[in-house]
């Protein structure tokens, strides 16, 4: 990869700090807006890479390296950087707590009226939406396992007791925030069926039947390969309704996540601490869009790192399972209705057309990352997975990424101002809308993502070089003057002005600081760093390759202490004794790093060649 995670993360790092601490204070948003999911994406720019990253750790300042240190110093000294988000982090739970101390989940300035420029009413604007939830259970897993630490790094006697007060006071706001973001997750669940020939059923038919079948036939053929999805949403009784038409031969569904509550969802009654549940709001239908972050989030409660910090309580542990198993249910009907069929998939039929009739590549690229976990489960990885890969390529030529726009290109609407969508009431009216323009860092998630689980090293490479090629794309994005330079995003700024095409508008031309970008790249950046953390692919032909040379290598090597005498010299005996070492070292990495191997044994080749000649040439002057 030419990404460079560490390098890029500490640039970033530097630039959110000088963006969030001003003054020795917390500036939230850039603009001192009201918004939890900006606020939290703005601490996650900074927590993410300290939880996930072993070298860019902050809770153990001990043991916080100094160009990290560096990177940070607008918050103070190693000792002053966990303090300073220690404070931040109560802040934010603070602030999202309701007058009754209740975690509230506002979605703020990423709500919008339909009609343009119209303001919100205050109602409108403090609706709980899922993003916020699935962005609070991240966040909330990240403060436990950073307090956890943290706290356990304090020595005794080097802090006073308000600093103690401090943790607890954070713990406590934490754990309660994380179980409600995990009711209002199951009660955001849902399963909308309808009957095959209505709308939503002809709009799904058309959208996965790549075999022209008939629509008797394929929904057969479809409802054969849901059954085990069907028997688990069936038994689905936690903030669900019961399913009484799921069953019926005649009808199709979809299962995620609506976009807030849905209206009418059921209290979930085992969880004590969390009081009366506010009713619900939203349309009972799943959104592709608001399924994405509701998955992001919830794989978090079951992550390795979640487990060994045992960051749940006995209460959040049901909670999870009940999420888990949503999560799974989920996964498996994307992964069946995007690969349905024996020959084209429909998710290769690009753009992805929803149940409702919108079409957009945005839609496309939001279920391959719905159904990459379930082709990693139950397919042939490698050969599924280079498909997905084929299809982030198709996305990134098709979004002007890695192809050259057009004047007055279309394609360019999806960055700028991005992919609307509509947010329905109880009854299926529309009444705020929700822009997605995180299209391109997305898509650097997710082909980092897909070439991580890569097992050719030729597959991988391909993905790789795409992967640095939207890299690029978001570098020419990137702010470039002024306190959030270094942050993004600045649309214009990866297209000519002459092939602008919609993005001509004045303000496109003004860089605004989007923490939801910059997470998402952050996000792209932590994804890269664990790549890089593992050991390299090897190919069954390079391993041979190395094994040949190896053998080579040591029956040469024997041949020449055959042909030595007792008289060799002292520098003699010493060179001999060093190439055994290396030679050593090669056989013991062949399997885990045969590149290395060929290299090390070329070089034992080229001085055991010069000591052959060397003794030839004493041999023959004697």
């Amino acid at each position: 990869m030419k990404i460079q995670p560490r390098q890029q993360l500490l640039e970033i790092w530097r630039a959110a700090a000088r963006n969030s601490y001003v003054d020795g204070e917390w500036v939230w948003g850039g603009d001192n807006g009201w918004d939890s999911i900006k606020d939290a994406e703005q601490l996650l720019c900074v927590m993410l890479p300290a939880t996930e990253i072993p070298r860019f750790r902050l809770d153990q300042p001990d043991q916080t390296e100094d160009d990290v240190a560096r990177a940070m110093e607008a918050f103070g000294n190693k000792l002053r950087i966990p303090q300073a988000l220690v404070k931040a982090l109560i802040d934010y739970h603070r602030k999202y707590s309701g007058d009754d101390g209740r975690p509230i989940f506002p979605g703020g300035s990423y709500l919008a009226s339909l009609e343009a420029g119209a303001e919100l009413a205050d109602e409108q604007a403090s609706l709980d939406v899922v993003e916020s939830f699935a962005l609070s259970i991240t966040l909330t897993l990240a403060t436990l396992g950073f307090v956890g630490v943290y706290r356990g790094s304090l020595a005794p006697g080097s802090y006073q007791q308000h600093q103690l007060d401090e943790l607890d006071e954070l713990v406590d706001l934490a754990r309660k925030r994380l179980t409600e973001a995990m009711v209002g997750l199951l009660r955001s669940f849902t399963v909308f069926t309808y009957e095959a020939a209505s709308p939503h059923g002809q709009h799904l038919i058309r959208a996965i039947n790549q075999s022209n079948l008939s629509d008797n036939r394929l929904v057969t053929d479809l409802r054969e390969a849901l059954r085990p999805t069907i028997a688990g949403l069936r038994d689905l009784t936690v903030g669900i309704e019961q399913l009484n038409d799921l069953e019926s031969p005649d009808r199709l569904f979809e299962c995620g996540w609506s976009w807030g509550i849905i209206q009418g969802a059921p209290q979930v009654d085992f969880v004590e601490s969390s009081g009366s549940q506010p009713p619900g709001y939203a349309y009972d239908a799943p959104y592709l869009y608001f399924t994405v972050q509701a998955l992001d989030g919830i794989a978090d409660l079951f992550s390795a790192r979640t487990r060994l910090l045992r960051l749940l309580n006995d209460e959040q542990l049901r909670l999870a399972a009940a999420l888990q198993l949503r999560w799974e249910l989920t996964q498996n009907y994307w992964s069946v209705i995007a690969s349905f069929g024996p020959g084209r998939w429909p998710l290769e039929d690009l753009p992805w057309r929803t149940t409702d009739g919108a079409e957009s590549d945005y839609f496309s690229l939001l279920v391959t990352s719905i159904a990459t976990r379930g082709l990693l489960e139950d397919r042939d990885s490698d050969a599924d997975l280079s498909r997905l890969g084929r299809i982030l390529g198709e996305l990134a030529n098709r979004a002007r990424i890695t192809r050259r726009p057009v004047a007055a290109d279309t394609a360019l609407a999806m960055h700028h101002p991005g992919v609307v969508i509509e947010l329905d009431d109880p009854q299926g009216v529309p009444v705020l809308n929700w822009v997605a323009t995180d299209f391109a860092p997305l898509l650097l998630k997710r082909t980092i993502r897909i070439a991580r689980n890569l097992s050719s090293v030729q597959l991988r490479g391909q993905l790789l070089t795409l992967a640095d090629e939207i890299w690029e794309h978001l570098l020419k994005r990137r702010i470039q003057h002024g306190r959030s330079r270094g942050l993004w995003d600045l649309p214009l700024g990866a297209f000519a002005p002459t092939a602008a095409g919609l993005l001509d508008q004045a303000d496109v031309s003004i860089s605004r600081l989007s923490w939801h970008h910059t997470v998402r790249v952050v996000e792209s950046l932590v994804f890269a760093a664990d790549l890089a953390r593992t050991d390299p692919l090897r190919s069954d032909e390079l391993l041979g390759f190395a094994g040949e040379l190896l053998a080579e290598a040591e029956h040469l090597f024997d041949k020449q202490q055959l042909v030595g005498s007792a008289e060799t010299g002292l520098n003699m005996r010493n060179a001999m004794q060093a190439l055994r070492t290396r030679l050593r070292h090669a056989r013991e990495i062949t399997a885990e790093r045969p590149g290395t191997t060929v290299a090390l044994v070329l070089d034992v080749l080229r001085e055991l060649d010069s000591l052959t000649e060397a003794r030839r040439d004493v041999t023959g002057a004697s």
